[in-house]
C-alpha cells in the first residue's frame, strides 16, 4: 500500500469568463504530494485557487491539464470516493430533515446498513455537540449548527481521508475549539486530513505541513515545525505575510517587464 494518498502533477484549470469572453486560468501547475496520516493545510488569499484545487482532487471539476490521484486512483473514482469524507465551503442541506435524519441519509449513500447508521449517527451527533438539536428540523439550525452537522456527515463513513473546505466557517470560539479537538482525534487515528482555512492559529495547531497559494499557484510548501517551532501562530502569520508580499512583488515585477502571464484568478 502506497504511503502517498494525494498526488497531483501539473494540475491546472481554465474557465471561460462570461464577462470577457476569454479563457481565464484559475489554477496553474499544482504539484503536490500528501502522505498517509499527514495533516496538510492550504492557505492563501481569497481567490487564490484553494477551493478549485480541492474540487479537482475530488473529481468535481475536470482539469484542463495535469492529473490528480487519490488513494492511488484517479480523481473522482468511486472506489476512492467511498473512502473519503468531504465538507464543502458552502454545504447544502435538506432543511425539512432533522439532523439525525440527514446523517442517516448520508449513511445510506455509502451503503451503510441500518443499525450501523444509527449507531454512527449517534456517535457523531455527540462528537460535534448537537445532542440537543439532533431531532430538530435543520431549517431551525444556526449557521454554526449547520457547520457542525456538515462535519458530522463528512465522517459518517469513517473515512481514511477527509477534505474540509473552511471547516471553521461560521463557528464561534467554542465551536472552533471543538473542531480542533475533532481534527486532533482524527490525527491520532491516522486519518489523512487536507483542509483550507484563513484561521492561521488553527492551522498552526493541527497541521504538519502547509502550502501557500497565490493567484492560482502554489508558491511555497513547508513543515509547520520549521516555521513555528515553539508553537506560536504569530510565526506562521509572519511567514504567510512574507510569502504573499514576495509573491505580489514578483508578480508586479513580471508585469512591469511585460513578462507577466495572462493568467488570472476569479
Amino acid at each position: 500500500m502506497s504511503d502517498v494518498v494525494i498526488q497531483t502533477t501539473n494540475l491546472s484549470k481554465e474557465l471561460t469568463s462570461s464577462l470577457l469572453r476569454r479563457k481565464v486560468r484559475i489554477l496553474s501547475g499544482l504539484d503536490l504530494s500528501v502522505t498517509r496520516g499527514e495533516t496538510f493545510g492550504l492557505i492563501g488569499p481569497n481567490g487564490a485557487g484553494k477551493t478549485t484545487s480541492i474540487k479537482l482532487m475530488l473529481g468535481l471539476m475536470r482539469p484542463t491539464e495535469g492529473k490528480a490521484q487519490i488513494l492511488g486512483m484517479p480523481a473522482g473514482d468511486k472506489r476512492a470516493l467511498a473512502k473519503l469524507g468531504y465538507l464543502p465551503e458552502n454545504p447544502y442541506f435538506y432543511s425539512h430533515l432533522t439532523g439525525r435524519e440527514f446523517l442517516d441519509f448520508a449513511g445510506q449513500l455509502f451503503g451503510i446498513e441500518s443499525k450501523q447508521r444509527r449507531e454512527r449517527a449517534g456517535e457523531l451527533i455527540k462528537t460535534v455537540g448537537l445532542s440537543e438539536a439532533a431531532d430538530m428540523q435543520m431549517r431551525k439550525y444556526s449557521k454554526g449548527m449547520l457547520q457542525r452537522l456538515g462535519i458530522a456527515q463528512s465522517l459518517i463513513n469513517n473515512p481514511e481521508l477527509v477534505f474540509w473546505d473552511e471547516p471553521m466557517s461560521g463557528l464561534d470560539p467554542i465551536g472552533r475549539r471543538d473542531v480542533r479537538q475533532i481534527l486532533l482525534s482524527l490525527k491520532e487515528k491516522g486519518t489523512t486530513i487536507f483542509f483550507n482555512s484563513h484561521l492561521l492559529p488553527d492551522v498552526n495547531e493541527v497541521c504538519d505541513r502547509v502550502g501557500v497559494m497565490f493567484k492560482g499557484r502554489m508558491v511555497v510548501q513547508e513543515k509547520v515545525k520549521n516555521i513555528s517551532g515553539e508553537g506560536n501562530y504569530k510565526d506562521l502569520e509572519d511567514f504567510f505575510l512574507e510569502v504573499i508580499a514576495k509573491a505580489e512583488a514578483d508578480n508586479g515585477a513580471a508585469a512591469a517587464t511585460g513578462t507577466q502571464s495572462k493568467e488570472a484568478v476569479s
